[in-house]
């Protein structure tokens, strides 16, 4: 029976993966994975020898119609990003679109996620709350923090080592002297470690630390 499983995968510690992930990876006929070789790592710690390709934003549009056509055929496949659920910041969103469509059945399975535990640990209202994802780099990026500015939830974003600083100085601009922040990195790893204070706080703890892993910012509401 045809049929595309959404498969998320730890985002650190391959302990947090579920038992039907496990399940769902070596049953099914093949595996689409973000980056084959590190995803290799998972499957082998994991014993899964499902065969594997490569879907990954450079060849997602290229390869969909292919995957689709091997759904079609009666075939079951997972689709897996490095770490965390696919379609979130990661590929997936376009090849589940084209699913749909074609009316493929699509099952995401609930597992990790580096957002919710960032919330959750940031001690901000949970009741009404928005995620960003990753900001324009530059394109964009000004008319979108004057719209988000104005907004009276807890936001959170995804963010590079190297564009962290950068980031929360353009939150200080334009959301206040007054706002709190939360930034949680490397959630799950050796390392992890959250920094909650206002946004100045906040810059001068990275200007003097650099920043090193994988940034979640959440942003306190007014």
């Amino acid at each position: 029976m045809s049929k595309l499983f959404i498969v998320p995968t730890p985002i650190g510690n391959l302990k947090d993966i579920t038992i039907r992930a496990i399940d769902t990876l070596q049953s099914v006929d093949i595996i689409y994975a973000e980056d084959t070789r590190t995803s290799s790592k998972l499957l082998n710690h994991y014993e899964i020898s499902t065969p594997m390709q490569s879907f990954h934003k450079h060849n997602e549009h290229a390869k969909i119609n292919n995957i689709v056509s091997i759904l079609k055929e009666g075939k079951t496949a997972a689709i897996i990003s490095d770490a965390g659920t696919p379609g979130i910041s990661d590929p997936g969103f376009s090849l589940v679109r084209a699913c749909v469509e074609k009316d493929i059945e699509v099952e995401c399975l609930p597992g990790p996620t580096a957002l919710i535990p960032a919330l959750i640990n940031s001690g901000f209202p949970c009741e009404k709350f928005s995620f960003e994802g990753f900001l324009p780099a530059k394109k964009g990026r000004t008319k979108r923090l004057k719209e988000i500015a104005t907004q009276e939830k807890t936001m959170i974003f995804y963010e590079s080592p190297h564009r962290l600083i950068k980031t929360l100085k353009d939150f200080f601009e334009y959301f206040g002297i007054k706002r709190q922040v939360s930034v949680s990195r490397e959630i799950s790893k050796k390392f992890e470690e959250t920094i909650r204070g206002t946004l100045l706080q906040a810059i001068h703890h990275f200007e003097k630390n650099k920043p090193k892993g994988e940034f979640v910012i959440v942003l306190s509401m007014k």
